[in-house]
Formats: C-alpha cells, sequence, structure tokens
C-alpha cells in the first residue's frame, strides 16, 4: 500500500484488505488498484507479481481495454465543442462510408445505434483486427442487428468507426489526437497505445487448478478506439476523478468543458430493460449507488486482463474529484469489476470530505428581493431563495439532497430568466410586477406561480374568491 502523509491509516488498511481480499479470492496474479481525492494524498496498492522480471509497483501498466472508450468519447465531444460536428449528424457525412452512414454520433456513443458488436469475420478467434483500410472497406458486411434507437448494444464496430471520424476530422491518427489533446493535457504519462516492457502480463486463469495460462498479446488495430489503451491504476484513478469533476483536475477546460462532461454523464439508456441498476450516457457508463450518488466511468476486458475505472459524484461526504481504479491480470476474476465502487463507498464512510462552514454572503439583488419566499404553482408549494450569487428554486417538500432549479438572467429580457439545472431545466420563468413595481406573479414553464394557494381558475382558498 501506498498512502502520503494525511491519509488515514485505518482507511489504509480497511481499502488495502479489500484488495487483498479479491486477488486472493479470484485468484488474480497481479492487481493495481489506486483511489484519487481532491483533500487526500494519492492512495495505491498492488498485490501479486507481473508475470515478468519486473517486479509490481504502482507504475506498472495494464491492458484497460473497452476503458479507452471513454477517451475516444471525450474527443469526439471536445470535435463538437470545436464545432467540427453535431452529435445528431450522420456519421457518412464526414465519413466516406459503404454502409450505415445514417447512424449518428449520437447513437453511436450510446450504443443504441443497432449496429453489430464487432468488425466483419471472427476478431476474437483469429485475434486479427483490420487495419483503417480494412475496416471502412469492410463496413457494408456488417450488420444493423437491431433498428436505431430500439435499446442498447454494445458495438466495439461503432467505436472504432468513431476513432476514424475523429481522425479524419483532425487530420491525424486517432492516437495522435488523443496523446496531444487528453494524455499530455492531464498528465496522464503512463497512458499510451504500447505497452512498456515493464508491463504486466495477461492470464487466463485454469477453473480447475491454480495454473495461470498467459494470453496471448494483440494489437487491436482500427479498433483501438474501443480498446486499445494500457495504463496504470494511478493514472486511472486520476481519469476516472476528471470524468466526475472535471472543473477540480482542468479548471482552465483545456480538455473539456464541464457543462459538456454533464452532458456526457446525463443518462441516455438503460443497460438492461427490467433491472435499471446502469444506464450509458455518452460513452459513459453510470451506475447508481442511491441516495443522488452515482459513479460514472466504465469498465474494461482484453485477454488476460480486466480493468474497472470509475468517479463518484453527489452524495454527502463525498470528496472532489473523487476516483478510483482497479486493474487485474486475469480475464476471468470479475470481481475486479466491484472493486472500484467499494473502495469509494468505504472511503466516503471512514473518511467523508470535510464540511465547509456556511459564511455569509452578499444580499440578493434589490429588484429580486420582492420575489424570495413562499410561491404557490399547480397546488403545490415552492420556495425561491438567492444562494451563491444565483435565484433558486426548490419544492417545499423536496428532500434535502434533491437539486434546486437555478435561474440566470437573459440580459436582452428585464424579468425574464432561463432555469439552467434542476426542475424544468431549459425553461423560462418570467416576473409580472404591479405598478408599484411589486412581484406579484411569475410564470414558469408557463404555469403561473402566485403568493397564495390557487385553482387554475383563480380561485383564491385565502380570500375564498
Amino acid at each position: 500500500m501506498s498512502a502520503g502523509p494525511g491519509f488515514d491509516a485505518r482507511l489504509d488498511e480497511r481499502l488495502g484488505r479489500l484488495v487483498r481480499r479479491v486477488q486472493a479470492d479470484a485468484r488474480v496474479p497481479a492487481v493495481s488498484a489506486a483511489l484519487h481525492r481532491a483533500d487526500r494524498p494519492l492512495w495505491s496498492c498492488t498485490v501479486g507479481a507481473t508475470g515478468t522480471d519486473s517486479p509490481l509497483q504502482p507504475g506498472t501498466q495494464f491492458r484497460i481495454g473497452s476503458v479507452t472508450k471513454t477517451f475516444t468519447a471525450v474527443l469526439v465531444l471536445q470535435c463538437r465543442d470545436d464545432g467540427l460536428l453535431d452529435l445528431d449528424d450522420p456519421v457518412g457525412r464526414h465519413l466516406d462510408l459503404p454502409a450505415h452512414g445514417e447512424l449518428t454520433v449520437r447513437r453511436l456513443l450510446s450504443h443504441t445505434a443497432g449496429l453489430q458488436r464487432e468488425p466483419f469475420g471472427d476478431v476474437w478467434d483469429s485475434l486479427r483486427a483490420p487495419d483503417d483500410d480494412q475496416l471502412v472497406a469492410e463496413l457494408d458486411r456488417a450488420e444493423r442487428v437491431l433498428p436505431t434507437a430500439r435499446r442498447f448494444h454494445y458495438s466495439n464496430l461503432g467505436m472504432a468507426v468513431l476513432g476514424q471520424l475523429v481522425a479524419r476530422l483532425r487530420g491525424e491518427s486517432w492516437a495522435q489526437s488523443l496523446a496531444d489533446r487528453v494524455l499530455t493535457p492531464l498528465g496522464l504519462a503512463d497512458t499510451g497505445v504500447t505497452p512498456r516492457p515493464t508491463a504486466a502480463t495477461g492470464f487466463l486463469v485454469d477453473a480447475y487448478s491454480d495454473e495461470a495460462h498467459p494470453e496471448p498479446p494483440t494489437d487491436f488495430g482500427a479498433v483501438g478506439p474501443a480498446a486499445q489503451l494500457w495504463s496504470t491504476a494511478t493514472d486511472m484513478a486520476r481519469w476516472a476523478a476528471f470524468l466526475a469533476d472535471p472543473a477540480a483536475l482542468d479548471p482552465a477546460g483545456a480538455v473539456l468543458a464541464p457543462s459538456t462532461l454533464d452532458e456526457m454523464r446525463w443518462p441516455v439508456t438503460t443497460t438492461d430493460e427490467t433491472l435499471w441498476g446502469a444506464g450509458f450516457g455518452l460513452g459513459l457508463i453510470l451506475i447508481p449507488q442511491g441516495e443522488r450518488v452515482v459513479h460514472v466511468g466504465h469498465d474494461g476486458a482484453m485477454p488476460g486482463f480486466l480493468a474497472a475505472v470509475y468517479g463518484r459524484r453527489g452524495g454527502d461526504g463525498t470528496a472532489g474529484a473523487m476516483g478510483a481504479a482497479v486493474l487485474g491480470s486475469s480475464g476471468t476474476a470479475t470481481e475486479v469489476l466491484d472493486l472500484p465502487h467499494r473502495l469509494l463507498a468505504e472511503a466516503v464512510e471512514h473518511d467523508p470530505a470535510e464540511v465547509e462552514p456556511w459564511q455569509p454572503g452578499p444580499p440578493a439583488p434589490a429588484a429580486l428581493r420582492g420575489v424570495l419566499g413562499r410561491w404557490w404553482g399547480e397546488g403545490f408549494e415552492y420556495v425561491f431563495s438567492w444562494h451563491d450569487g444565483t435565484l433558486r428554486a426548490r419544492g417545499a417538500g423536496d428532500p434535502a439532497g434533491r437539486p434546486p432549479a437555478i435561474f440566470t438572467a437573459l440580459p436582452d429580457q428585464p424579468d425574464v430568466f432561463r432555469t439552467v439545472s434542476g426542475r424544468e431545466a431549459g425553461e423560462l420563468l418570467r416576473l409580472t410586477r404591479d405598478e408599484a413595481g411589486a412581484v406579484v406573479r411569475m410564470h414558469w414553464a408557463t404555469y403561473r406561480f402566485t403568493r397564495h394557494q390557487e385553482t387554475f381558475d383563480r380561485y383564491d382558498f385565502r380570500t375564498g374568491s
């Protein structure tokens, strides 16, 4: 285990025991885990051996498989933010494809395009992935196995097409774009498309004996944007923290604006129509943890390797920039995939973030003081308030953890506000004043709000008229 001064010793032991238990029970030749948070030193733990002459240490690289997709998704959203594409563009608008050009960027990112899982051919049998030209040339031999938008259907092929899209729009390879636009700005120096000589070996552990057989090394070629990367647990914990809290690791928005990460984290679909235990956004897996907490990231699997990389958002005690990563050198030890969630939960329970003290702030603008307080709309009571320099609204009966609606003024329309988050996001709030300038009525998403409870035909229960 490795933790700097300031990391709780008892928590250090708790987290380390979780890692050691998984390594032993799941029979993983090597496990590397790390926990990143803004208010504590980086924590890491390694158990086992690499299968090479190099010792296992926090800087040992593992194959991270489909965690690669989160990087490709960020590259695509960078292109969108730079005005090079729209998420609802058909991908054929930017790529010359023999088939499936009608599928949109958004559907490919969210695995709702219906495209078959893998490129044409038995790539997992031959372990020969297509190159760029072959991937595109054989796209007409790949099926759309489901109607677009019918349901979640995971597709490495879809993400490979998005890698081609990034390369075309940027005029450079996907790998070069990744290095220049994501890895270098975020300081992910141990992440790359090829392994170092000291990287861990991946194994298939025999189900009925203790034999661990090395898996063959594979290069995923043109499907690299779906699963090619190698990395360390410490790099991936930092990446998970970025996905959860980009403003903390990239305050200038050099890689991606926080609002764009908000967009990527919004669930587009569930991964199972009955369990609703996980969702998928734009290239990101979303796993609810209860009490308005969600873990955001991705799992990864390649021959001999499993990886799970997740950041934590929401909930009492969650620190800023909180992310965990667990990398393992067994292709079948699925216990590895649950471990980041357990590490994050354990850290919050036994070492929660400090409670920030409240401090008085400036008053609300004079023109808005008459808005503050209780209002009624649709028969329900709401409370409008001014906090942290913004006008806000909450249902009077809302649970404490539910985020408020937040408004911003429209500069060209006095007394008109846009809802920027929370309930009725995107809708307008309009104030109506009497001759003396007092706010006597509001309309929010066109619903009337008054100081007293009224029916829709304006019967006032206070006055009885």
